[in-house]
């Protein structure tokens, strides 16, 4: 979702997948009941979160442990980590967040095959010359990246976000990338076909951050335009990601319900299943006071999660990161006050929050899947 590298989350490369996967066994500050990963079990959802290479406080891991049953990387499995240079391809960063979640038998998820959007590619690749026939030598490009990296990880990855953000949220049309002006809408198709060919496997996923709230309805259109094109032209995919950064333009009290549903309603018509990718909720509107703001958060959040989990085609749910100290919205989005931000489940110490309790009723008055 962020629109620039987000420079705490860069790769630590001396980190060993060993470190990853030993630290500690339990949670510091474990909530009380049942984990978060059983209570969504129960209603046939699978539940878990982003993790960073960056993220390796061994509380911070033993949360994850208690909490989640899938991973997805943060920023690992990114154009921009793995191919940051032409002709050289950096798997090590990924390859040890796909250990931690196989040595703690978590699923694995893969974010994404193709950023479509300028700002997440590396230099070289914006710059990148496709010869006399650019539409063969981008599709050529494109489907050796995709399976490379699909392959590198294998049945491992149980679902794919496919292609991330090519919806302009400004104009609902699709970006203007070097992809797109040698391939168009065929970039896309290729990117799905390619993944369905080197991921036979895995769950096939478009991926984007348009919200309930007001100023979205651009975007929403867009998005179901986008939807209902990869419907029409057969394109291989099976889900619809929505990341789901609630209140990330700062207006968390705007949602529009009704149209929303609306929205849900179109593309589960489609026949596509529903992920919730990357869930917070910025607090950047709510007042100083963190008891004020962690009951504005909590609300917000069970106000989306119980209109979300209605719908039955929702069986994955992820946060984008587990406490407050590891959510990219401190750097990203900082409040006028200077205070950090609350988005995540548990605080910087590791303690539960209303959010977690908020997540934990959601998740408990869902209807089974």
């Amino acid at each position: 979702m962020p629109t620039s590298l987000p420079t705490r989350r860069h790769v630590l490369a001396g980190l060993s997948a060993a470190a990853l996967s030993a630290m500690g066994s339990a949670p510091v500050f474990a909530a009380s009941g049942a984990s978060l990963r059983a209570l969504a079990a129960e209603k046939g959802i699978l539940f878990g979160s982003a993790l960073s290479a960056g993220s390796l406080e061994p509380a911070y891991l033993d949360i994850l442990k208690a909490e989640c049953g899938v991973i997805v990387p943060e920023n690992e499995f990114k154009v921009y980590v793995i191919a940051s240079q032409p002709d050289r391809y950096n798997f090590a960063p990924g390859d040890k967040i796909a250990a931690f979640a196989r040595d703690n038998s978590m699923k694995l998820r893969g974010h994404t095959l193709l950023w479509n959007k300028v700002e997440f590619m590396p230099k070289w690749l914006l710059n990148i010359d496709f010869g006399a026939n650019p539409a063969r030598e981008a599709e050529r490009y494109l489907r050796d990246y995709i399976k490379r990296v699909c392959t590198q990880y294998g049945d491992q990855v149980f679902s794919w976000d496919v292609v991330n953000e090519t919806i302009d949220p400004q104009t609902g049309d699709i970006r203007d990338t070097p992809f797109t002006k040698a391939l168009g809408f065929d970039c896309i198709r290729i990117a799905f076909e390619a993944a369905r060919e080197y991921a036979p496997k895995a769950q096939l996923v478009y991926n984007d951050y348009m919200s309930w709230e007001r100023g979205n309805e651009t975007h929403r259109k867009g998005v179901l335009k986008l939807l209902e094109t990869l419907r029409a032209k057969n394109v291989p995919i099976d889900g619809f990601g929505i990341q789901s950064h609630i209140g990330n333009d700062g207006h968390i009290k705007e949602a529009q319900h009704d149209q929303w549903r609306a929205f849900i309603d179109a593309a589960v018509g489609m026949d596509y299943k529903l992920l919730i990718t990357e869930f917070d909720v910025n607090d950047k509107d709510l007042p100083t006071d963190p008891a004020v703001r962690d009951a504005g958060v909590a609300a917000a959040a069970k106000d989306y999660l119980d209109l979300m989990f209605s719908y039955k085609e929702l069986d994955q749910f992820l946060c984008w990161g587990m406490s407050d100290n590891h959510s990219w919205l401190q750097g990203w989005t900082p409040r006028t006050d200077k205070m950090p931000q609350r988005p995540t489940p548990y605080d910087a110490n590791y303690r539960p929050k209303p959010l977690r309790e908020a997540i934990a009723d959601a998740l408990k008055a869902a209807p089974k899947r």
